[in-house]
């Protein structure tokens, strides 16, 4: 079948479908997150690395079900919408959504400017920061057109410079220099159960960006059969890929150097000597980027959408008439990410992220359990009911790990949401 009931084509092949996935799993947080993983879990990188893979994996086996299950509806707010028939809810979900995109972009601008850019330019990392996210910001609202086409480019890339951090400290380490004991050492007064739960925490904004493939159910060629291998697959190969990163990285450069640099693979590539130290910055400038431009527009277009929907503001639903790209989302969403990277830290904002998100993972592990009792005609993935049950448990896990700080950000940007949302609908009802 070529085209869907809804007029969409059918054109995403499984391949194409994985590149999708992985492209957005691997992103730029590895990038710089390497360096705060150290803080946590010293030279034990891996180990949170691993106990993040797990539980995104359980969380993904939820959206296999769902996806496959119901192949037109897209994304955690409809599944929420249609287990528990709350339109508050629903919002609330999407909302979290969009903040989580907000505050990842501000965290990118952070990585961004730091030092990776600063193999070029010594300039203040804050104001940089600004400026990137305002260039974004120019780009997003000139009208960028993202294709499959283009995010295979952008994967080869980001994957290409990780693949060239494992060759270049398997090298070292062939050589006899680094040291592989460093892999089992850990901070000052911390066990390992401390550094694989507070390391995850860090670890498991990596591996977030699986969860938007579900807005591409209506287009895949054969949903039912190619998501979950797809999703399984780009999940799995991400790991691997990390997994290498986070043994290279300790044991060929200290943790303790790697904590105190905001462009940590930077340092491995300092150690091995031999590629030009702007070849890697530039790979790592263009995956950071680039992931920051795939959030904005994705967070600028679901605050038009929620808009368009009478969920927000109607203002936030106006376009630019020539280039059609929503100006007024595209501002505010901008100026939220500059608060955010101006008043934040990188692993603050990847921690409030997370936190936002496990409350949407939370709500699709719930969901898949309360649509158990909706019967549908076509074959379908069907999770092992202890997995939700799991994968529910281990987001609650992770939000009791969450500091003060986060719940507080968190808590207002969510709390900055419902307040337009209730001000809307009343306004709109007052307009009837």
């Amino acid at each position: 079948m070529t085209d869907s009931p809804t007029g969409l084509r059918r054109a995403v092949t499984g391949p194409l479908l994985f590149l999708f996935i992985l492209g957005d799993v691997l992103g730029a947080g590895v990038y710089a997150l390497v360096g705060e993983l150290a803080v946590e879990s010293g030279g034990a990188i891996w180990l949170p690395l691993i106990v993040a893979l797990l539980m995104a994996l359980l969380t993904a086996a939820s959206y296999a079900e769902l996806v496959t299950k119901y192949p037109k509806a897209g994304g955690s707010a409809v599944f929420a919408q249609r287990a528990f028939g709350s339109p508050l809810l629903s919002f609330l979900v999407g909302f979290c959504m969009l903040a989580a995109g907000v505050t990842s972009a501000a965290g990118l601008s952070l990585a961004f400017a730091g030092d990776y850019l600063g193999t070029f330019w010594d300039v203040p990392r804050v104001p940089a920061a600004l400026v990137f996210l305002a260039l974004i910001a120019a780009l997003n609202a000139r009208g960028i057109k993202e294709s499959l086409r283009a995010n295979v480019v952008m994967t080869v890339i980001e994957v290409s410079g990780l693949l060239l951090v494992v060759v270049l400290g398997a090298l070292v380490l062939g050589r006899g220099e680094g040291d592989l004991s460093r892999l089992t050492e850990l901070p000052a007064d911390t066990s390992w159960a401390m550094a694989a739960l507070g390391g995850a925490l860090i670890a498991f904004y990596s591996f977030v960006g699986f969860e938007t493939s579900a807005n591409l159910a209506e287009e895949v060629t054969d949903v039912r059969r190619l998501y979950p291998r797809a999703l399984f697959g780009a999940l799995i190969a991400a790991g691997v890929v990390y997994l290498a990163v986070g043994i290279v990285a300790p044991a060929v450069v200290d943790p303790q150097t790697l904590s105190g640099s905001s462009g940590p693979l930077l340092e491995v590539v300092k150690a091995a000597g031999g590629v030009p130290l702007t070849l890697f910055s530039v790979i790592a400038l263009i995956a950071v980027a680039n992931g920051a431009l795939l959030t904005m527009i994705m967070a600028s277009r679901l605050t038009y959408g929620m808009a368009r929907e009478g969920l927000l503001p109607p203002a936030l639903g106006r376009v630019l008439p020539r280039r059609q790209t929503p100006w007024v989302a595209i501002v505010v969403t901008t100026g939220v990410a500059m608060v955010l990277a101006a008043t934040g830290s990188l692993v603050d904002l990847a921690s409030t992220v997370v936190l936002l998100l496990l409350f949407v993972f939370l709500s699709t592990n719930i969901a898949v359990l309360v649509l158990r009792r909706d019967r549908v005609e076509q074959s379908h993935f069907r999770v092992w009911t202890p997995i939700p049950v799991l994968a529910a448990a281990t987001c609650v896990g992770l939000l009791t790990q969450q500091e003060a700080r986060h719940w507080a950000l968190a808590g207002v940007l969510v709390a900055v949401g419902l307040v337009l949302h209730l001000v809307t609908r009343r306004f709109s009802r007052a307009g009837e």
